[in-house]
Parts: structure tokens; C-alpha cells; sequence
């Protein structure tokens, strides 16, 4: 495990503004990585990258075509 710096840092909640439901968060290394869900909105999920858990960026979606996430009876997605 690396060593922790023994400064403060103000984290204020929420880390992620706006909506961002079912949140997981990992650490590898000195990386963050949150993941949450869209529900029935492609891409199915997202993904922020921190290295302070302040400051978080989008990472490209790890779901780029439709056919990776099965939408059939989504109510967001139209009857065929």
C-alpha cells in the first residue's frame, strides 16, 4: 500500500455533482475510478477517474455500441 501523505484534504459530498445513481469507486494504485449506472440511457455506464477524489474526470464509455447493452424492454428505448 502507498504511503499517505499526513495532509488534509477537504473532500465535500457529493463527490460527483448531478446524477450519478448506484456509484462503486475502486482504488488501483494512487488512481480512482467511479463507475455508476444511466439506468435505461445508453451508454448503461460511466466511468470518473481521480487521483484526489476532488477532482474526477469522464472517462471514454467502456460501452460504445448498442449492442453491447441489451436495451430490449427498456422503457427508454422504443418497441420495433
Amino acid at each position: 500500500m502507498p504511503d499517505i501523505p499526513n495532509t488534509a484534504v477537504h473532500i465535500q459530498n457529493p463527490i460527483l455533482k448531478g446524477f450519478h445513481p448506484d456509484p462503486s469507486i475502486v482504488r488501483v494504485g494512487d488512481d480512482y475510478y467511479i463507475a455508476t449506472s444511466t439506468f435505461e440511457w445508453f451508454p448503461g455506464v460511466r466511468i470518473h477517474h481521480s487521483r484526489d477524489l476532488v477532482n474526477w474526470r469522464l472517462m471514454p464509455p467502456p460501452l460504445r455500441r448498442p449492442s453491447q447493452l441489451n436495451m430490449i424492454g427498456s422503457p427508454a428505448l422504443p418497441e420495433s
